[in-house]
């Protein structure tokens, strides 16, 4: 994940100087999102099917290639917008095929009891990785080896997971014995999703979460030098900085904090909760008029979006059924990243119109909207099924 965000870095830094297109720009979100609203189900079938560990390691090649497709570019000052397009597209393929594959894998490394912890400790990287990721990215390109040298730098910091996996255990298909049938077509994507929607606790984490993507995702990252240069700080600096690593910080406190303490076991009610503390504190961070408000907002949102996300992600793994855990995490991808592909309409496009504080402010009050209706829903499902159940 950090060699992922150091090379978001340095192509974008290039692809903005040689082009300066917003809709290259736009293109390069949509095929990072994309991939997993179409292709998530399938690349879930794989991971039930496949040795994961080769899957990963396809994956990382495939990340290494794109690096290398970046560095022979720049390096030859052959650069076209079609070039980049296709490695942006390569970029997304690689991404969903390692996703879901990884997500397996933690499975039938640790017992279901240390299945919550072990989630929420891979979140905690992944965070970790969004913290140093873009530090790295920028010293590398700006302070040392430049965007040619870097880029190549940064395809061997996929080497050690590569060289990782070809021993590693845990990699092989177990399902009583047995290797999972292949995937036939949508109608077993399709099955996978009616198997979802009937476990209420795997329909309402995968709703939850896709809510979350739909309505805001990251796309209120893409528009930090807007919110900064509104907050009087949109120069490179000390409060610059702050803000733009203040959510990753947050993160990155809260896999530490939980993990060392025992906090928050999972529950789907405390992962609505937490995921409405999370809306609230994104509109008041884009109401904000000063830093001081506003990178505390942002580090709240940080802490509280690892514990709901991991959370969630842990049910979803604890209840999939065992021959198809990879399909269902699959279906659970689609929706957690697949749907970031239209989050930039809500936040992005909207705040062309609105402006962007007050088009995150509606995303965060829609969204919490959205979680006290699902919350009453599953109340009154509740209390249905009880009475149902009464003698």
């Amino acid at each position: 994940m950090m060699a992922d965000n150091i090379e978001h870095v340095i192509s974008y830094y290039v692809i903005f100087q040689k082009f300066h297109s917003p809709a290259l720009g736009a293109f390069a979100v949509v095929s990072q999102w994309l991939p997993y609203l179409l292709l998530a189900g399938y690349t879930g079938a794989l991971a039930d099917r496949f040795d994961i560990r080769r899957l990963i390691q396809i994956s990382m090649l495939m990340f290494i290639g794109v690096s290398v497709g970046w560095g022979i570019m720049f390096r030859t000052d052959s650069t076209e917008e079609w070039k980049a397009m296709v490695l942006l597209v390569i970029h997304g393929l690689a991404g969903v095929i390692w996703q879901p594959a990884s997500q397996v894998l933690i499975h039938r490394i640790v017992a279901g009891d240390q299945l919550p912890s072990a989630v929420r400790l891979v979140a905690t990287g992944r965070y970790l990785a969004f913290l140093l990721g873009p530090a790295l990215g920028s010293a590398v390109l700006l302070a040392y080896f430049g965007p040619i040298y870097g880029i190549f730098i940064n395809a061997l910091i996929y080497m050690p997971m590569v060289l990782w996996l070809i021993k590693a255990p845990y990699g092989k298909p177990t399902v009583h014995g047995a290797r999972p049938q292949t995937l036939s077509g949508f109608s077993d994507i399709w099955a996978t999703v009616r198997v979802v929607a009937n476990n209420p606790i795997l329909a309402s984490m995968t709703v939850m979460i896709g809510a979350s993507a739909f309505f805001i995702g990251n796309a209120y990252q893409a528009q930090m030098p807007g919110f900064a240069t509104d907050l009087g700080h949109g120069h490179p600096g000390a409060a610059y900085s702050m803000l733009l690593g203040a959510d990753a910080a947050g993160g990155l406190a809260a896999g530490i904090i939980l993990e060392s303490r025992g906090l928050l076991a999972p529950n789907t009610r405390t992962a609505f909760v937490l995921a409405m503390i999370w809306c609230v504190a994104l509109a008041t961070f884009a109401q904000s008029t000063n830093y001081a408000l506003a990178i505390p907002m942002l580090f709240m949102a940080g802490f509280v979006e690892l514990s709901f996300n991991s959370m969630a992600q842990s049910l979803v793994q604890i209840n999939a059924p065992g021959e198809i855990r990879g399909r269902v995490i699959g279906v659970f991808s689609m929706s957690a990243s697949g749907l970031r592909t239209f989050s930039g309409l809500n936040v992005g496009l909207l705040g062309a119109s609105i402006g962007i504080h007050r088009s995150l402010s509606v995303s965060a009050t829609m969204l919490f909207l959205v979680y006290v209706a699902l919350l009453m829903w599953r109340g009154a499902r509740a209390r249905s099924a009880a009475v149902t159940q009464m003698p």
